[in-house]
């Protein structure tokens, strides 16, 4: 059967290139800055949904929240971490 021998895969590349210090970079206002707390606020996200992960598959009898709605970069990398999914940080 031809079907079950399908598999399917999916490339995602995102730079993850953040703003981790303000002062050192020399953003103090405008439109840089509110990206910049965007990009950190996702990072942050992130990190909160790789470290659930982590937890849930240390006890998988228990029932875990993953946060991915708490921004728009987990959410689009949803099935790229969770499930049967493997995924690499570079």
């Amino acid at each position: 059967d031809l079907e079950a021998s399908t598999k399917i895969g999916k490339l995602v590349l995102v730079d993850l290139a953040g703003y981790e210090r303000f002062s050192q970079t020399g953003i103090s206002a405008g439109v840089a800055l509110e990206e910049a707390k965007k990009i950190n606020a996702s990072l942050l996200s992130l990190g909160s949904v790789v470290n659930a992960l982590a937890d849930a598959c240390a006890s998988p009898n228990q029932k875990h929240h993953i946060p991915y709605r708490n921004a728009k970069l987990t959410r689009l990398l949803k099935d790229c971490l969770g499930g049967t999914s493997k995924s690499t940080i570079i």
